[in-house]
């Protein structure tokens, strides 16, 4: 027999949220460690605690809440994703996936249902990488592929570091040993953050793990000169010696079509002037394919590309591995417990690989692991229009409920606990 959960409960818990931070037009901004995260840190506490959960965090500011299971040494099975958003982020991206664990908890707390394993919902640090770089950061010193210290170390634009921007978050109080080995598994829930979903008409993805990832940085040197006096065959121009790398990197994205995907993300001139031709040009690309070994061909063909142009314009250009992440599957077990409960619930799915980074990627490296994706709508995400239909929300929650539970091993269904007031119900639509 299936579980479900209270899908007008976790709308409102969403809705309220997205008040945290919000903007104008309709989204969210809440950074990492800014007064905005603090105050979502605090509501989900509140609201953790009300769940009658124990919540603490460790040395780089992750938020752990817990339910305690029947067996006392029997490790946790970990919900989660993060709180913090973009500049002008959505109302979904990562914050579903904490509340939606919420949400388990609290049906749970309504069915007097009760698992051997614990339950803890966490919420990341710095997931997005908006303020501090790079993404991921708080799951990454979770798992050991990031050093504490270093990662405190870490600065963003305006030089403050997050060891300081913890303190004045008071987002560290506690302590907790960072590591993998007491963790039973984890599940995360997310919004696709791409349109596949929704152009199938399947409310559920299940994501069988994650893309190869890797960020480059490019610095491409030629003459500064004047724009009146020098004429065009002369320039050694680094903006438009850039402009011909961009168009063989659109040239290098169809040659490995449809899953290879390059994006030139930022680009900076550095002492730029109206009439001064651009001596010097940075720029970042973002490499993507599912298979490490078509990602290591795309960046061999674009060194390859970018000497030519740079001899052909007369400049030069170095290129530095900024980040790598490879190809992550997910836990097979995992996997089919998320499959097994869209099929008894009933919903129409598909297996899909997760083509934006998740905390789930590192977590997957150590622990077993596995993600259910809901549609966005018009596939936007990263933007303040973000948005997901009700219906979709309540069916990835219903999901993860049933995935976890058949996890943490049910042990017994007792009378209903009583629980704080559930927030006004907000009406459900329908999948067009």
């Amino acid at each position: 027999m299936v579980s479900k959960v209270d899908g007008a409960r976790l709308w409102a818990s969403l809705m309220e949220m997205a008040q945290v931070g919000a903007t104008a037009r309709g989204g969210v901004r809440r950074l990492a460690l800014t007064a905005e995260d603090r105050r979502g840190r605090a509501l989900f506490t509140q609201w953790c605690e009300a769940a009658g959960m124990s919540v603490r965090t460790d040395a780089l500011g992750n938020l752990f809440a817990r339910r305690e299971g029947t067996q006392t040494d029997a490790r946790p099975v970990l919900i989660g994703s993060h709180l913090d958003t973009q500049p002008e982020g959505g109302r979904f991206d990562g914050v579903y996936g904490v509340l939606a664990g919420l949400e388990v908890v609290r049906s749970l707390n309504d069915q007097g249902i009760r698992t051997r394993h614990p339950l803890e919902v966490v919420s990341w640090t710095n997931e997005e990488g908006a303020r501090f770089t790079p993404a991921m950061l708080g799951s990454a010193v979770f798992v050991g592929a990031t050093a504490l210290d270093a990662a405190l170390q870490t600065r963003d634009a305006q030089g403050v570091t997050l060891a300081d921007a913890l303190r004045e978050c008071e987002c560290a109080k506690g302590t907790r040993p960072m590591s993998t080995q007491d963790v039973e598994a984890y599940f995360e829930a997310h919004i696709e953050q791409g349109p596949v979903l929704e152009s199938h008409g399947h409310p559920i993805g299940v994501v069988t793990g994650g893309q190869s990832i890797r960020w480059l940085d490019i610095e491409v040197t030629g003459v500064a000169a004047h724009a009146g006096t020098t004429p065009m065959p002369y320039r050694k121009d680094a903006f438009f010696a850039a402009s011909a790398m961009a168009l063989e990197l659109e040239a290098l994205a169809e040659r490995f079509a449809p899953q290879g995907l390059v994006t030139i993300g930022q680009i900076d001139v550095p002492n730029s002037s109206r009439n001064t031709i651009a001596g010097k040009l940075s720029f970042t690309v973002d490499l993507r394919h599912p298979d490490d070994t078509k990602i290591d061909a795309m960046e061999q063909d674009l060194r390859a590309a970018f000497d030519r142009v740079a001899v052909q314009r007369g400049v030069s250009a170095t290129i530095s591995t900024y980040w790598r992440s490879p190809a992550t599957p997910f836990d097979p077990a995992c996997v089919a417990l998320v499959e097994n409960a869209t099929r008894e619930l009933g919903y129409a799915y598909e297996r899909i690989v997760s083509g934006a980074g998740h905390d789930a990627i590192h977590l997957a490296r150590h622990v077993p692991t596995a993600m259910v994706f809901i549609p966005c709508v018009d596939g936007l995400s990263h933007n303040e229009a973000e948005d997901a239909l009700p219906d979709d929300v309540t069916a990835g929650a219903n999901v993860l409920l049933n995935a976890v539970l058949a996890r943490a091993q049910v042990v017994a269904a007792a009378t209903a606990s009583t629980t704080a007031p559930a927030p006004a119900a907000a009406p459900a639509t329908a999948r067009a």
